[in-house]
């Protein structure tokens, strides 16, 4: 998983640790480690054990926070596939979204209550506990860190918790997810700039406000943001088309009544697309199986005006069929599943439209932006 190390698992969820993740881990051990023997100064070597430790439970507040989403989003019924801590912190990767505003808003916010709750217990423990010296110390850095990690957070742009709940208000507002993420987007992109200008200014000495640490936050904002406004552009492409409207413009799909020397004069010779395997459909047009074209080498082709495709017609192990009317974007989930297997879409009655995957949705839509595009004498006209 892109170098990423699996280091455990709970309620079934595989954690993982990116490389980048030790760096940090050593950066706050040596921090943290140094400040302790600062405040106590007969620690000595037990200040990095304690360094080391606090390192490690900041990051135990960091998987706490991403667990906070992910529970929330298994009692939606959503596949969590995996946790992963790296730099700036963790990541939930969720097998889809949820299915309304106010679910995709449980999610969101349930990492920064998480935080806050954490935040919480340890205030009390300071305030009604015995503690002292450098564990006190240790609980009151820990505290602080919940508390920024919540608040950070929830700065209202993508990829943040409060970007997702931002999307989640837009989309509650307008009913379209798509807007929300365009919007969140560019709240995200925005604080992703001032990240960026804030980290440049505090490197040429011009604010005291800021470090590197702001710089490459920022940019890490810009990035993802920037990623989250694309997908946002694609969907508001799709919104309001169906699936019939992303099949391939020629599907391979044929008849089992025709012979294998028509089959291949009329879809294999020729043929502007190099298909290797076929859906075959009964006179009805329901789907019965594939034909691979390989396989018609097994028969002499002095025969094929006799065998029909039938003959050499096998089941499929793993097709979805997909009605005709559905909408685009509820089809794009199960088109972007590592294993979707044959995705054929059907009419009311189950006859087949034809195929569709993802290269079909990109000639679709590469097809529309042509057909949109101004001719030359529309261009000098305005």
């Amino acid at each position: 998983m892109n170098g990423n190390i699996r280091i455990g698992s709970l309620f079934g969820i595989p954690f993982f640790i990116n490389p980048s993740w030790f760096v940090v881990l050593a950066l706050v051990t040596l921090s943290y480690s140094g400040r302790l023997a600062f405040l106590f100064p007969g620690l000595d070597v037990f200040a990095w054990v304690l360094g080391f430790i606090t390192a490690l439970l900041l990051f135990g507040s960091v998987l706490a926070h991403e667990l906070g989403h992910s529970l929330v989003a298994m009692r939606q019924g959503i596949e969590v596939k995996s946790i992963t801590l790296f730099l700036f912190g963790g990541l939930a990767s969720l097998e889809e979204e949820s299915k309304t505003p106010g679910d995709a808003f449980k999610v969101a916010i349930a990492g920064p209550l998480v935080s806050l709750g954490i935040f919480a217990l340890l205030l009390a423990v300071q305030i009604f506990t015995p503690i002292a010296g450098p564990i006190a110390a240790m609980v009151s850095l820990l505290a602080y860190i919940n508390l920024v990690l919540a608040l950070f957070n929830l700065i209202p742009g993508l990829p943040l918790d409060g970007g997702n709940v931002l999307k989640a208000i837009v989309w509650k507002i307008t009913g379209k997810p798509y807007k929300g993420v365009a919007f969140a987007s560019t709240v995200g992109q925005v604080f992703g700039w001032i990240g960026v200008l804030l980290g440049i200014a505090s490197i040429l000495g011009l604010t005291e406000f800021g470090s590197i640490w702001t710089l490459l936050i920022g940019w890490f904002l810009l990035q993802n943001a920037g990623r989250s406004a694309q997908s946002a552009a694609i969907q508001e492409q799709l919104s309001g088309l169906t699936a019939s409207d992303a099949v391939y413009a020629e599907s391979p799909v044929v008849s089992a009544d025709l012979s294998l020397r028509e089959f291949a004069n009329t879809y294999i010779i020729g043929s502007k697309v190099n298909w290797r395997k076929f859906l075959v459909v009964d006179a009805d047009g329901q789907l019965i199986g594939d034909i691979e074209v390989d396989a018609m080498k097994t028969i002499p082709t002095n025969d094929w005006w006799d065998v029909p495709v039938r003959d050499l017609t096998k089941p499929i192990e793993k097709v979805q069929k997909i009605p005709a009317t559905e909408s685009l974007l509820d089809v794009m989930p199960l088109i972007q599943a590592e294993d979707p297997g044959v995705l054929t879409v059907v009419k009311d009655d189950g006859s087949v439209v034809g195929l569709i995957e993802k290269d079909s949705i990109f000639e679709m839509m590469q097809r529309r932006s042509q057909e949109s595009a101004p001719t030359p004498a529309e261009t000098t006209a305005s």
